[in-house]
C-alpha cells in the first residue's frame, strides 16, 4: 500500500537564486564546463528530447533530495517534492529561511524568518515547463541535445515563459531519469540542482502543496511595508 507523505520543516535559497534557478524554478557547472561540444538540433535530436521529455512527464509524483550550487558558487541543499501537474515544494535546509511551494498556479517564495513572502504566476516561470502534464518541446524550444554514454544532455529556451533565460537538464540515457539541471539567467549566471535518492510514485498528502493565500497577502504587505 503506498503511504501519504508529509512535507518536513522547510528554509530555502536567495530571492536571485530562486529567479535564477526557478523563475523557476534552480552555478558551478556552466555550460562551457560540460564536456564535449553541443549538437546542433535536427530532427534526429528534437526527436530525442522529445522522447526523453515525454518520459519525464509519465512520472506523476517524485520525491528525494537536492543541493543547489548558485552563480557565486554557493551551496545549498534539501528536499524536494513534485505532484504533476505544476505542484512543487523545496524544503531548503538551515541556515537557509526560505520555502518555495507552487499549488498548480501559484509558485510563492517565503522568508521564514523575516515573514516575507514574494508571490508569482506559475506560467510564468521554468518550472511550467517541467511541470506540466506533457512536456511540449515543439516550436523551437530545443536549442540544442548533446548525447553522451553517460548523460544526455538537453537545453532549453522559451522567450514567451521565461524571457532571455535557458534551463538545461541532463537525464540518464538508459532510464530517462533526471539527474540534475541548470537555470542560465538573461545575464549569464548559473544555477544548478542536483537530485538524487529519488522515490516515485509517492502520494502525498494535499498539505504539502497547499498554500495558505490570505497569509501570503500578510506576508507580502509586510514586505513592502519594509
Amino acid at each position: 500500500m503506498a503511504k501519504t507523505i508529509a512535507a518536513q520543516p522547510v528554509s530555502g535559497m536567495t530571492r536571485r537564486s530562486f529567479l535564477g534557478a526557478a523563475a523557476l524554478g534552480i552555478g558551478v557547472l556552466a555550460l562551457a564546463q560540460v564536456a564535449g561540444p553541443f549538437v546542433s538540433t535536427a530532427d534526429a535530436q528534437a526527436a530525442t528530447a522529445q522522447r526523453i521529455a515525454d518520459h519525464f512527464a509519465s512520472v506523476r509524483t517524485m520525491m528525494g533530495e537536492f543541493v543547489q550550487f548558485g552563480p557565486r558558487g554557493e551551496q545549498t541543499g534539501g528536499k524536494f517534492y513534485i505532484e504533476r501537474p505544476g505542484k512543487v515544494r523545496f524544503n531548503y535546509e538551515a541556515p537557509s529561511n526560505f520555502r518555495v511551494t507552487s499549488d498548480g498556479t501559484t509558485v510563492v517564495l517565503e522568508n521564514t524568518k523575516l515573514r516575507t513572502a514574494d508571490i508569482y504566476p506559475l506560467s510564468r516561470t521554468p518550472l511550467k515547463l517541467l511541470l506540466d502534464d506533457r512536456i511540449d518541446l515543439s516550436g523551437n524550444k530545443v536549442r540544442a541535445v548533446k548525447e553522451e554514454d553517460d548523460l544526455t544532455t538537453i537545453q532549453l529556451a522559451d522567450k514567451s515563459v521565461f524571457g532571455d533565460s535557458t534551463i538545461t537538464m541532463m537525464f540518464d540515457p538508459a532510464s530517462f531519469e533526471l539527474r540534475q539541471w541548470t537555470i542560465t539567467d538573461a545575464q549569464g549566471k548559473d544555477t544548478t540542482v542536483m537530485i538524487f535518492n529519488v522515490e516515485q510514485g509517492v502520494v502525498f498528502d494535499p498539505s504539502v502543496f497547499a498554500i495558505d493565500h490570505r497569509k501570503v497577502q500578510e506576508m507580502q504587505q509586510r514586505s513592502h511595508n519594509r
